[in-house]
């Protein structure tokens, strides 16, 4: 398996599909790295030479945040908007959605299992 960024990429698919495998690099951009660097995207990933692999490396180390150091730029664009206090830092500091999504139903994923909350009495248990 060749390894770029530190990642194994799969060896018996198309360059462009395992370039895919990198945090940060989709569709577009693996096609885009292909034909900067003149590598044809069909090709498999394991027939890539070590120097292409190094090449690919090399460019996205130069031109493109992935891995790591993407992971670290998000995370800190996250702290600062904790820090600065702003609607969305408390939204993720709380852990709910911070795009303007819903939260009455739905949202289940940023809020995890349902927490069920003892519900009223009804009015037949009233009258007794």
């Amino acid at each position: 398996m060749p390894r770029i960024q530190g990642v194994d990429i799969p060896n018996d698919k198309p360059t462009y599909i395992s370039l895919q495998y990198l945090y940060g690099v989709g569709d577009f951009r693996a096609f885009e790295i292909c034909f900067k660097l003149e590598i044809d995207p069909q090709r498999k990933a394991r027939e890539l030479s070590d120097d292409e692999l190094a090449r690919i490396s090399a460019m996205l180390d130069k031109d493109y945040l992935v891995e790591g150091s993407l992971r670290r730029s998000i995370q800190q664009n996250i702290s600062r908007l904790r820090d600065i206090q702003s609607y969305r830092g408390l939204r993720h500091r709380r852990g709910l959605p911070c795009r303007g999504q819903r939260t009455r139903t739905n949202a289940r994923t940023r809020k995890g299992i349902k927490k069920t909350v003892a519900g009223k009495k009804g009015v037949k248990d009233m009258k007794h």
